[in-house]
């Protein structure tokens, strides 16, 4: 399949229906997901081509909706670029820190950085001002967008970013120094021509979640999301052109932009939003419940926390598929999960820099605790200065480890620095944390390295209890929870060591942040 500056209704149509062609796909000189695939979509919609289901479908869960067409993304999106490159005084090639919550304008003004060549770098609204600080000051970002709770954290440390010239608001009410969004849009013109861009040219810019350390910026192209999507997403997704995607990552992590922007725009699918600033298990059940969402993809801990409620009293009328990333889901839950549903949950592997690495797909038995297999290839742009310490050749390391089996399927080890050496065995903290959360009294876990006199290292887990746990005695929990994992795994990866805790430090994509954890053991390294 070859993609041109239009691409003709026929292509579009095999993007639709993710024809197997998509497996060799020639990236073209000239692409702009803005002009080539959503104006597209919305020509489609004009001519009866496509059905008249919503762009976006966003809920606050408090009775508010809002529904946008292909159509109305485009003029919305129009006008809002004209704000940025009018007011704003911003230029192809700028860079825009995005920091909002799950809002309707997240997803236009991600369209409307596209359309204008501006490279827009999305941030999660729990960032603290130093967070902010970092990321303004690595990318010489010259506006930050942002909502009414940030702001007086911005203006704490915007003189210390000399590169950052604008502040954009989006609220209803006014504050001095800030542009507002939302008073702007309302006259600003809806004219608006998209750039040409080429598909190598930057496009986004992801910060990593900062497992081992400060997070590292990971540039993405054009084409590297929405056209790597159609090759490596295609399978892992199973998108059909009826299909209502849920995917519940945070818009500061780079799952929000293949989830809930490229993979399911880039076949014409609608994209459900729910504003929820946090995880609730009851709301995220009852919207499964209420609303005809047939796609669903959430974090691992989510996933960790439903299957402790009756999942039974819920019926999910138009659910037909599952998924899950970010880090490894443990078997046990996609045990409880699928008994209780009857539906399996297909985990996909990938990092910041590089998308989708590795799937569990529709048709291909799924291995419990796997990351499925190899996903196809994909183009992704990154700084060539770093490149040197994670490219081998045409091979990319990821730092992390794992195994693969006789049949193809990749199994997650941990991290490089996460595998613990105790006696000359090799252990994978996962495969500890996955026999512990078998054990009723464990709801998390967290397993790393601690240094031992005459072992060198020992296992040693971090451990939040369920509530009905939390009053017993502690030194016969250890001993119980001790023989647990000697008797779901080998004896000699039980955890010598073990704490219990009220909660485990995170990053802020809520990915355990073991790194911390292990400097708790060893101190500073």
């Amino acid at each position: 399949m070859h993609f041109s500056n239009q691409i003709t209704r026929t292509k579009m149509n095999m993007l639709a229906e993710g024809t197997q062609s998509l497996h060799i796909l020639e990236v073209p000189e000239y692409f702009n997901f803005a002009s080539d695939v959503l104006d597209q979509w919305s020509k489609a919609e004009k001519d009866g081509s496509r059905a008249s289901n919503p762009a976006l479908w966003w809920i606050d869960g408090k009775g508010k909706e809002v529904r946008w067409s292909f159509e109305e993304l485009g003029v919305l999106s129009r006008k809002a670029a004209n704000v940025l490159s009018g007011p704003c005084g911003l230029q192809r090639g700028d860079r825009v820190v995005l920091i909002l919550p799950r809002v309707p304008e997240w997803w236009l003004l991600n369209v409307a950085c596209i359309r204008s060549g501006i490279v827009f770098l999305p941030g999660t609204p729990q960032l603290t001002a130093k967070d902010i600080q970092y990321r303004l000051q690595v990318s010489q970002a010259k506006c930050i967008i942002t909502h009414d709770t940030l702001t007086p954290a911005v203006d704490s440390i915007s003189s210390s970013c000399p590169f950052l010239k604008t502040k954009l608001l989006l609220s209803e009410g006014r504050r001095g120094g800030w542009l507002n969004f939302k008073e702007l849009l309302d006259v600003a013109p809806s004219d608006h021509s998209c750039v040409k861009t080429k598909s190598d040219e930057p496009m986004t810019i992801y910060f990593t979640s900062g497992t081992t350390g400060s997070p590292k910026m990971a540039e993405h192209s054009q084409s590297s999301l929405a056209l790597g999507l159609a090759l490596s997403g295609r399978s892992w997704l199973d998108i059909r052109p009826s299909d209502i995607i849920w995917n519940m990552s945070d818009t500061g992590w780079v799952k929000a932009g293949l989830g809930s922007v490229f993979a399911p725009w880039l076949r014409g699918i609608t994209v459900f939003v729910h504003s929820m600033p946090q995880f609730e298990p009851r709301e995220f059940l009852n919207t499964l419940s209420q609303y005809p969402i047939t796609t669903v993809c959430s974090a691992p801990t989510a996933y960790r926390m439903l299957v402790q409620h009756d999942l039974t009293s819920y019926k999910f009328k138009s659910l037909r598929h599952c998924l899950t990333g970010g880090e490894p889901l443990n078997p046990e839950v996609m045990v409880q999960w699928k008994r209780q549903t009857g539906l399996d949950i297909y985990e996909g592997y990938g990092q910041t820099e590089v998308g989708i690495i590795s799937q569990n797909e529709k048709g291909k038995k799924i291995k419990p605790g796997s990351m499925g297999t190899p996903a196809p290839p994909y183009d992704v742009q990154d700084n060539p200065e770093k490149n040197a310490s994670v490219f081998r050749g045409n091979f990319y390391i990821t730092g992390d480890r794992g195994l693969m089996d006789e049949d193809g399927y990749l199994w997650f080890v941990g991290r490089s620095d996460d595998v613990i050496i105790s006696s000359g065995y090799r252990i994978g903290p996962f495969e500890v944390e996955s026999a512990l959360i078998e054990h009723p009294a464990v709801v998390e876990s967290a397993v790393v390295s601690s240094p031992d006199p005459v072992r060198g290292e020992v296992v040693k887990a971090f451990v939040v209890l369920s509530p009905s746990f939390a009053s017993h005695n502690p030194e016969k929990l250890t001993l119980e929870l001790q023989e647990h994992v000697k008797k779901v795994t080998a004896p000699y990866k039980y955890p010598r060591k073990m704490e219990f805790v009220q909660e485990l430090p995170k990053t802020i994509t809520g990915k355990i942040r073991r790194n911390v954890l292990r400097k708790k053991e060893w101190g500073p390294i």
